[in-house]
């Protein structure tokens, strides 16, 4: 994986939900383990199309559940 481009995207997500980037590891489920509600992770979709200028649909959001599925998509996204 590209290592800024998960770098960029840890730091964004500490940024929206308030967890401190150290402690943030790759199977941490993003509502479960993180404390996102719906809302945090509508915004932390549209968060991450606009910084890594993709688009992510509803279809494949549902599926991103931990911070691992998210590096891995916008990693393959970015790479693209």
């Amino acid at each position: 994986m590209s290592a800024s481009v998960v770098e960029r995207l840890r730091q964004l997500v500490s940024d929206q939900l308030g967890v401190d980037v150290s402690k943030m590891k790759s199977e941490a489920n993003i509502i479960d383990d993180l404390g996102a509600d719906s809302l945090d992770v509508v915004e932390l979709v549209m968060a991450i199309e606009e910084t890594f200028d993709i688009e992510v649909s509803d279809e494949e959001a549902e599926v991103l559940r931990t911070v691992g599925d998210v590096e891995a998509f916008v990693v393959g996204r970015v790479a693209a």
